[in-house]
């Protein structure tokens, strides 16, 4: 059963309820996002004056995936990075950003969680001012804590994962955050006093929708099945609008809101699709199905994959649980 929570409470009154709930628990999970918090903080600062910070643009660098370095990605990364190892509460961070697993300093304690991240989403939108933000998931450790933690720790199903959220740095900063017991729950930072309130309590996926986002530039390289499944949603009689941002959080945080159903598919070029598994589409399908809704491979639930590798990528259809189960049916040759 989940927790009620009243709007306007603090992000730390939140965490302090959710604890009190579960007295036997240590405590670590709460410092962990404690510190998240922090650092959101930090690069919600930072993105707002990047411009006059200088961090605007790209560093030169290319990162494991082979895309350009923002500025931004490597503040966002290292800010994150900084703030969980001194806390004592993960055993080792796992980045898009970087190749190998980000082992805690053994002067610190290594705690009992690990900590997936994609640092700063969408940062091609960065220089001109679109919505960006911060996605992560979170396993609690299977090695013995206080131990370096092992690969085994973080490649695994995302059905393991104990909470994911999300920042966006818009308009606003809105902190998304979700766990089995709180729901999904969104607190908007108020930059005049520097506090996360709880701004969208209890959030929730009708099962029914009329959006859809999804890049059609790319419909050359669709299969037959999706362009068929696509021209089906522009019939006059479904009333269907599409929004497309292209920026993953930001389109996966407005369908979140006000219903829909997002789709970054398998193309021609890139078959396994584009998506990481343990920073993108685990956190964001953990969301989806904790708010009622689902997210799929567009063959398979997403949370039921188990990578091989920490770069891993997955095609991702994700949203309300009707149009979801419908856009599968398609893409996998089962509908009707």
């Amino acid at each position: 059963m989940q927790t009620h929570f009243d709007e306007g409470i603090t992000l730390d009154q939140f965490l302090m309820e959710a604890g009190r709930a579960h007295p036997a628990r240590t405590g670590q999970f709460v410092t962990l996002l404690q510190q998240v918090t922090l650092a959101a903080k930090m690069v919600s600062s930072r993105v707002n004056r990047a411009g006059l910070a200088g961090m605007i643009g790209a560093t030169g660098d290319t990162n494991i995936q082979g895309e350009f370095v923002m500025k931004l990605d490597v503040y966002a990364n290292e800010t994150i990075k900084k703030a969980l190892e001194h806390a004592g509460v993960c055993c080792m961070v796992v980045s898009e950003e970087e190749e190998d697993l980000i082992h805690i300093p053994e002067r610190f304690h290594r705690g009992s969680y690990v900590f997936c991240m994609d640092p700063l989403d969408g940062s091609s939108n960065i220089d001109v001012n679109a919505t960006i933000g911060t996605i992560f998931g979170v396993f609690r450790r299977k090695s013995p804590e206080g131990s370096k933690g092992e690969l085994g720790d973080v490649l695994r199903a995302g059905t393991d994962l104990i909470a994911a959220g999300y920042v966006i740095y818009g308009s606003g900063t809105i902190l998304v955050l979700a766990t089995e017991d709180t729901g999904v729950n969104g607190f908007t930072l108020d930059p005049s006093v520097g506090e996360f309130f709880l701004s969208h309590p209890d959030i929730q996926l009708e099962p029914k929708a009329s959006i859809y986002s999804l890049n059609e530039a790319y419909k050359a390289q669709w299969s037959p099945e999706l362009v068929d499944y696509i021209e089906s949603l522009k019939a006059p009689e479904r009333k269907f609008s599409q929004r497309y941002i292209g920026s993953l959080v930001a389109d996966f945080h407005r369908n979140l809101l006000k219903g829909g159903v997002f789709l970054y598919p398998a193309t021609k070029t890139s078959p396994s699709g584009k998506l990481r598994v343990l920073y993108e589409a685990f956190p964001l399908a953990f969301i989806a199905e904790v708010a009622g809704g689902k997210a799929t491979d567009g063959r398979e639930r997403i949370l039921d994959l188990v990578p091989t590798g920490l770069h891993q990528r997955t095609p991702l259809v994700i949203g309300n649980k009707e149009l979801v189960d419908e856009a599968t049916a398609a893409l996998s040759g089962t509908g009707g």
